[in-house]
């Protein structure tokens, strides 16, 4: 412990220091913000999901722009928002986005992923300030250690973006845009604690160097170490925690208001689930089960535009990430770097905005599993350079018609050259009327060992059946946007419908044998389908209203024979609510929550289990007060109906196995199984807290 935080130290010491050698010859005293400045652009973010306000955004289009302009529909929600229901971390504040559904994949360590409109997580691009930081090793335990703090605003992306983004953003993108350090309260402090002991310490100051630089500095920290087992199974409830986050953003002035930003991260965890007695001790041993991850995490990424008449940007962003686990005595141990770089250049030629630009991608990727070894047996870790070109154009053909074409290709040496289109239309007759379809193409490369995690847990065996081939993917999206005066306000709706075809997907077999998961490319074709609305409302007196509703039909075809079962972990219905009512003497009270309807989960022959899951709400109530001192206090109540799933875990008091043979105590062969969870263990909780903001 004592060598990781000799570690940080030495990050942080690197977060003061290097940023200012790196820009200080690009400084300048100007102090003019434009629309056409990307990172230094100051944006007043609005109290909650923004419907009225023309936002600037730069997610669909990798450039800012009018969000009423945009032909790809991106969706805006400001660090307001999430406070509606204070979360502890990214994971678990995206669950108030309608069609984002974070998902625990195990009752044990709470490993999860996003899913976008039923997609599974890897189908989902994680972005930091355009940046694809979060990605493969890091998006099983990467995402709960990105802080709220952090977050200016998220941008979220439904479909398909791949000819910017790359060919693996088939789902959908998640654009996390952090705070402007130019802009940026000087002091904010926020402490939260549970009555679950889940302590949470949110630390950030800025730091002014003249009048052209600008550095901000925030620390997390949270500590859970506090053992539940209210379902009496023995395993703890919650997974424990003990996370260090340290950021440091660097925002420079310059000519001609050109770009520039640089940031840096550091993040080390330490997490463990498993039975209440395990102690370190029991690491990696067959007494006690327990799963143990450590996990050291460092992120660097910037931004700078060139010193020339013509408007060329560079992108890039670099990430190691070393986890070191056990998953009771099976060890996991992996390293993974990513190195991006991306230059674009953008002119307006009349009517048209064009946009082309290069991009490279190094990976480097070893872990102990058999996916990194050679056909000898010999360790062979994944080295994959990725060399890419896109152009697109964005039309403006009227006032009421702007149309986007798109075209990317990407080439690495075991695949070759991968194609994606992209097309995009945008009609808007008027204010109140907008319609939008996009298009796109999409293709991925999967590692089963990052991006599923039950192949690392539980004791089912993993078998690959042959050469796994790419996923390839089809995806449309149509949204429709109705503004309808109401009073002096407006009613908001926002409807959506996608479809997305896929070929060559790799799908897990949990059903032929109870003791194996079986890997291989379908031998027909996968459909991912349907529809979302959004609503939202401000009555004229102090109540705003949201509320939003997804159903999904995801399923296979075999053979075209459609699969009588719908996808794992896919529910039928869901959607999400907030109510918000303002008091006069700055009393607010958020009333929010999930709900969703039966999802599949992976169950086993002859299994005691429910083979669906049963329809079920997560509900949360806050209560805040602000004062004018720049202090707030808030507190309330999480899963306000205490709703827990029921026997998540398979033989938990035999995780090893030991006695899986015995046909008098388990005539149908049960093995110890982590992956049925489909909801948090975690019972009806309180929680308060304390802010203070110093403009």
């Amino acid at each position: 412990m004592s060598n990781n935080f000799n570690f940080m130290k030495r990050i942080l010491y690197s977060l003061l220091f290097l940023p200012m050698l790196y820009f200080s010859q690009n400084t300048n005293s100007v102090e003019v913000q434009s629309p056409d400045n990307q990172d230094s652009l100051k944006v007043s973010p609005p109290a909650e999901k923004t419907q009225n306000i023309d936002d600037v955004i730069i997610t669909g289009t990798i450039k800012p722009v009018s969000r009423s302009k945009s032909p790809v529909a991106v969706e805006i929600y400001s660090q307001k928002f999430f406070q509606k229901n204070p979360t502890l971390n990214i994971f678990e504040a995206i669950s108030m986005v309608n069609g984002v559904k974070p998902q625990l994949n195990c009752s044990v360590c709470n490993t999860g992923d996003i899913h976008i409109n039923g997609l599974e997580g890897p189908y989902t691009m994680i972005l930091i300030d355009g940046m694809p930081i979060v990605s493969s090793l890091s998006t099983v335990y990467g995402l709960s250690g990105i802080p709220n703090s952090l977050v200016d605003r998220i941008e979220v992306v439904k479909g398909p973006a791949s000819s910017i983004y790359g060919s693996e953003a088939m789902g959908g993108v998640i654009n996390i845009i952090t705070k402007n350090a130019l802009t940026a309260p000087k002091l904010s402090v926020d402490l939260m604690t549970t009555t679950w002991s889940e302590n949470n310490v949110d630390l950030s100051t800025k730091f002014n160097f003249g009048k052209n630089v600008a550095s901000l500095l925030s620390l997390n920290y949270f500590n859970f170490e506090k053992r539940f087992d209210e379902n009496q199974d023995n395993f703890t409830d919650g997974a424990l925690q003990n996370r260090i986050s340290i950021f440091n953003k660097w925002n420079f002035v310059r000519k001609e208001n050109r770009q520039a930003s640089f940031a840096l991260r550091y993040l080390y965890e330490d997490r463990f689930g498993g039975e209440m007695q395990w102690n370190k001790s029991y690491r990696g041993s067959d007494i006690i089960y327990g799963e143990s991850i450590y996990t050291n995490r460092v992120e660097a990424f910037g931004v700078y535009q060139w010193p020339l008449k013509e408007n060329i940007i560079t992108q890039f962003s670099y990430n190691f990430h070393d986890q070191n686990s056990f998953y009771g005595n099976n060890p996991f141990t992996a390293t993974q770097k990513v190195l991006f770089m991306q230059t674009f250049w953008d002119r307006k030629f009349g009517n048209h905005d064009l946009t082309a630009g290069l991009t490279l991608k190094r990976t480097f990727y070893d872990d102990n599993t058999p996916g990194t070894l050679s056909a000898e047996g010999m360790n062979a870790p994944m080295k994959s350079p990725i060399f890419g070109a896109f152009v697109q154009d964005q039309w403006e053909v009227n006032e009421k018609n702007t149309v986007l074409l798109g075209y990317r290709m990407d080439y690495d040496k075991v695949h070759h050259t991968v194609h994606s289109p992209r097309f995009a239309w945008k009609f808007s007759p008027n204010p109140y009327h907008t319609l939008r379809f996009n298009f796109g193409t999409g293709f991925r490369v999967v590692n089963l060992f990052t991006e599923d995690h039950a192949a690392l847990t539980g004791s089912r065996e993993v078998v690959i059946q042959s050469d796994l081939k790419p996923e390839r993917s089809v995806n449309g999206n149509l949204n429709y946007i109705w503004k309808i005066p109401a009073g002096k306000s407006l009613i908001n709706l926002d409807a959506s419908a996608f479809y997305t075809y896929f070929s060559n997907k790799i799908v897990g077999d949990f059903d032929t044998d109870p003791s194996k998961i079986i890997y291989d490319n379908l031998n027909g074709y996968g459909i991912s389908r349907g529809v979302s609305l959004n609503v939202d409302y401000s009555f004229s007196f102090p109540l705003s209203v949201g509320l939003g509703v997804t159903f999904l039909d995801v399923y296979q075809k075999f053979d075209d024979e459609r699969q009588k079962s719908q996808q794992l972990h896919a529910p039928k219905w869901s959607g999400t609510y907030a109510l918000t009512y303002r008091f006069a003497n700055n009393l607010t009270v958020d009333f929010t929550g999930q709900f969703y309807g039966p999802m599949r989960l992976p169950v086993l022959p002859n299994d005691y289990r429910p083979e669906y899951s049963p329809f079920y709400t997560l509900a949360n109530i806050q209560i805040s007060k602000s004062f004018k001192s720049g202090f707030e206090v808030y507190c309330g109540i999480k899963n306000l109906f205490n709703f827990t799933p029921k026997d998540p875990l398979m033989r938990p008091f035999d995780p090893f196995d030991r006695y899986v043979d015995d046909p008098v105590t388990n005539p149908n062969r049960y093995t110890f199984d982590t992956t049925y969870g489909y909801a948090p263990m975690q019972k009806i909780r309180g929680f308060l807290g304390i802010k203070y903001i110093l403009k």
